[in-house]
């Protein structure tokens, strides 16, 4: 059940029907768009969403879907169901190509579940063109007929080929008498030499001047809108003229007795065409919905079969493609209703954006039980309701006698009359109309009808009683319009859990209402309300507050999760390096131990070779122990500077990986331009070949040099050192923080949005020092130097209450009043680290 009558006009959905009616390709859409009507069955409606969801994925990753001709020839069809009735060639033309565009469509769809072995990736798309035919024999029939241009075929039967055959030879006949005829007269001077023959009448005539037309024998048929120019059939060609006409009406006779008898083989089949042309009317419609889809950037959400609502950064789409041509974009709307919190009593200021909420509710789930996607996010989940009742606008009715109260309570009748616990209720300005003790007594009550049927609903008030109802009973929940007070504006963002301010008399001061009468109002009202909007005002800027800081953390701990896998890998990697430099190591090793072993044997042999003569035996020992030393000294030195190499190229890989950018190329200069010829000495400054780092010689012991890096002495080769003509920088201590370029970019914003004057003037003391905490906070955090405290004097209670937090703030250096030329102890001057 839908209410009121006119529902679809209050949510807007009479403009989504048009603009779905605009991307439709032909009546056959169109028709399906007007009779789109609303469900509440769980299969039907998953499957409208399936199917628009393949199509969505047609559109964006098929480029061969046959869509080019959609004419709706169904009228054209009923009409060839009566005997004696034919299809002219226009419609015959659409027949033909529509029924192709419905033959591909079926291929098409079926190709794609063979091409997967039986799994189609479009099953929806693949059921609905599960059984219609398809009448490729027809099709066959009419290109039999038809030409690529929708004309009749010459051969579309003998009889037409022998008509057009013997029109042609009499109209060749005719050109070529009239030529001749043409020519002696234009030798003569009876007609101009750039005339040529002429139509008129369906006749082929001669154009002559009006005082020369005697001096050519035919008959007259028309005259030119001047009278300069008279049309003349010269006698020799009458006959032939007759003739051709004679041969236009048998072929136009001709043409009708084929189109007759093909209306005649076609008349039984076009039952199952017209369910195929069923077919193609909703492929267009769901082809629009598609367009729609994407044009909205919608999607499907997790759909169940309960009375459910859990959005998360859902739209209004009919605002989003407004906003969007002026460049702005919506506020998203998080909202949640469930079995515990079903009714969602939405509170705050005017123009705050409740009933704009309201309405992206309605138009939603209206919109997904049509069976159309919805702009909001994938992880959302969506149920289906039964009815959809609302209350919105102002109804007045003179015909009806009916006020605006009384419109209201007429739709709360039928609402509590009709409503279930299937059912969903939107109520804009719940109560309104009338007296507003009577009218929140009567509210509430209502209110808890709806309750006790456990009914959901969406329902905005400003009434206090309905925020301390939604309080206190289970099943309702509060919610707020959020409002930023500083800068007096609302941000039309929905927070559940606290009711919302109505933000009176934030909103009458920056009208310009006086301030004493904003006085006499509050006094009116009594403090107690104030205290409590107040109140009310503080946890709604806390709880933003500390969502914000709460978000803030999450972005960092997930930046640091990144670095840390980052590194992680980096180590791994470093890791592997290691092992496949030890292996090579080794590899090198065993084959100079193999070497050394042939050697050894070799000696051997030639000792044996020798006879053991003493001498030759000395001499071939000494060679092995000589042999022995180099090897080991080869080994040693190879092995050592291989490893420093290979390391060196590793930290050198590393490094690049880490800075992802090339050397400096003034640093690459400086050493592409250092003397190669001068040798290194004490006191110069030198680095390690591959690195960074400077340091400087204090002292060389033949190829070892000691290096000083900072507060660092080390011992290196000379041949591992290269010449810096920049002195070493003085190095602080740093520190080891990592700021995303996002985090960079948000704090330079607020730091250029920052300022450095507060105002707590009129605050409570709770309030101003709340004020002054944030204020400190983002005062410290964007680095600023100084900051000044607009308190004033009056009984100097706020002055000591701030100043006696100021001293237990590690970030403040000193505090003291401002000069007295520029507001003395009524401001405070704070100085911080």
């Amino acid at each position: 059940m839908i209410y009121p009558q006119n529902f679809e006009q209050k949510i807007g959905f009479d403009q989504i029907r048009q603009l779905l009616r605009d991307k439709c390709l032909s009546t056959l859409g169109e028709e399906r768009v007007t009779n789109m009507a609303f469900s509440d069955q769980y299969a039907e409606v998953n499957e409208w969403l399936n199917q628009v969801t393949e199509f969505v994925r047609i559109i964006q990753e098929e480029d061969n879907f046959p869509d080019q001709f959609f004419f709706d020839v169904r009228p054209s069809l009923k009409r060839v169901r009566i005997e004696g009735m034919y299809l002219d060639e226009q419609e015959l033309f659409d027949l033909r190509r529509s029924l192709e565009t419905i033959r591909d469509i079926v291929r098409f769809l079926h190709k794609e579940s063979e091409e997967e072995e039986g799994d189609s990736p479009y099953p929806s798309l693949r059921h609905l063109a599960g059984d219609i035919a398809v009448f490729p024999q027809l099709i066959g029939k009419i290109d039999g007929i038809l030409n690529k241009y929708g004309k009749i075929k010459d051969n579309a039967s003998n009889e037409l080929a022998r008509i057009r055959r013997e029109l042609a030879s009499t109209m060749g006949n005719i050109s070529r008498s009239l030529n001749s005829i043409l020519r002696s007269a234009q030798s003569e001077g009876y007609v101009d030499k750039d005339v040529t023959p002429t139509m008129r009448d369906g006749r082929l005539v001669i154009p002559v001047a009006p005082g020369l037309k005697r001096k050519i024998k035919g008959i007259v048929h028309d005259e030119s809108a001047s009278g300069k120019t008279v049309f003349i059939e010269p006698a020799e060609v009458v006959e032939a003229n007759n003739r051709i006409r004679e041969l236009e009406g048998e072929e136009r006779r001709e043409i009708i007795r084929i189109l007759m008898e093909f209306s005649n083989v076609v008349r039984p089949t076009i039952p199952e065409i017209l369910q195929s042309y069923e077919f193609l009317a909703e492929i267009d419609f769901i082809r629009a919905k598609s367009y729609f889809a994407i044009t909205t950037s919608s999607l499907k959400p997790a759909l169940e079969d309960e009375q459910l609502v859990d959005w998360t950064m859902a739209v209004h789409p009919l605002l989003q493609l407004s906003l969007a041509k002026h460049g702005k974009k919506v506020v998203p709307l998080d909202i949640e209703l469930n079995q515990k919190q079903r009714i969602l009593i939405i509170s705050g200021p005017n123009a705050g954006g409740k009933s704009v909420c309201l309405k992206t509710v309605g138009l939603l789930q209206y919109m997904l039980q049509c069976g159309m996607l919805v702009p909001m996010h994938e992880r959302s989940h969506a149920g289906l309701f039964s009815s959809i009742f609302i209350d919105i606008g102002d109804e007045q009715s003179i015909e009806d006698d009916l006020s605006t109260y009384s419109s209201h309570l007429t739709n709360m009748k039928i609402m509590m009359k009709s409503c279930d616990e299937k059912s969903i209720i939107l109520i804009d300005e719940f109560g309104g109309g009338t007296e507003p003790q009577i009218g929140g007594a009567i509210a509430e009550a209502v209110l808890v009808r709806f309750n006790e049927k456990r009914t959901f609903g969406v329902i905005t008030t400003h009434y206090q009683n309905l925020k301390h109802f939604a309080e206190d009973h289970e099943g309702v929940v509060n919610g707020a319009m959020l409002y930023d007070r500083h800068l007096m504006q609302a941000l039309f963002q929905l927070q559940i859990g606290n009711p919302g301010s109505s933000f009176a008399v934030e909103i009458a001061r920056k009208i310009g209402l006086p301030e004493d009468v904003i006085a006499d109002a509050s006094q009116i009202v009594g403090s107690e309300y104030i205290n409590a909007d107040k109140y009310l005002q503080d946890i709604v800027r806390d709880k933003r507050y500390w969502e914000g800081k709460r978000q803030t953390i999450r972005q960092r701990e997930k930046q640091m999760e990144e670095t840390i896998a980052r590194y992680q890998s980096e180590m791994e990697e470093l890791q592997k390096s290691r092992k496949e430099i030890l292996r090579q190591a080794k590899e090198e090793a065993e084959r100079l131990l193999q070497e050394s072993n042939a050697r050894i044997e070799n000696t051997i042999r030639t000792i044996k070779e020798a006879q053991a003569e003493k001498e030759k035996t000395r001499l071939i020992r000494q060679e092995l122990n000589d042999f022995r030393a180099s090897m080991e000294k080869q080994d040693s030195k190879e092995h050592e500077e291989k490893m420093a190499r290979k390391m060196e190229k590793l930290k050198e890989k590393q490094d690049r990986k880490k800075n992802k950018k090339s050397p400096d190329p003034k640093v690459a200069s400086t050493q592409a331009a250092a003397p190669k010829a001068k040798p290194i000495a004490v006191d110069d400054y030198v680095k390690i070949k591959g690195q960074t780092a400077i340091g400087k010689i204090s002292e060389i012991n033949g190829k070892n040099a000691t290096i000083i890096f900072g507060s660092i002495k080390t011992t290196v080769k000379l041949d591992r050192l290269e010449r810096s003509n920049a002195a070493p920088k003085p190095q602080e201590g740093v520190k080891s923080t990592f700021v995303s370029t996002q985090t960079h970019d948000q704090m330079y914003e607020k730091k250029l949005n920052f300022k450095q004057d507060i105002d707590v003037r009129g605050m409570r003391g709770d309030e101003a020092l709340q004020a002054v905490t944030y204020f400190i906070d983002d005062a410290v955090l964007v680095g600023m130097d100084r900051v000044r405290i607009l308190h004033g004097t009056g009984t100097g209670i706020l002055r000591t209450l701030i100043r006696q937090y100021l001293d237990t703030v590690p970030g403040v250096r000193h505090f003291a009043d401002e000069h007295v030329q520029f507001g003395g102890a009524g401001i405070t001057v704070v100085d911080l680290v």
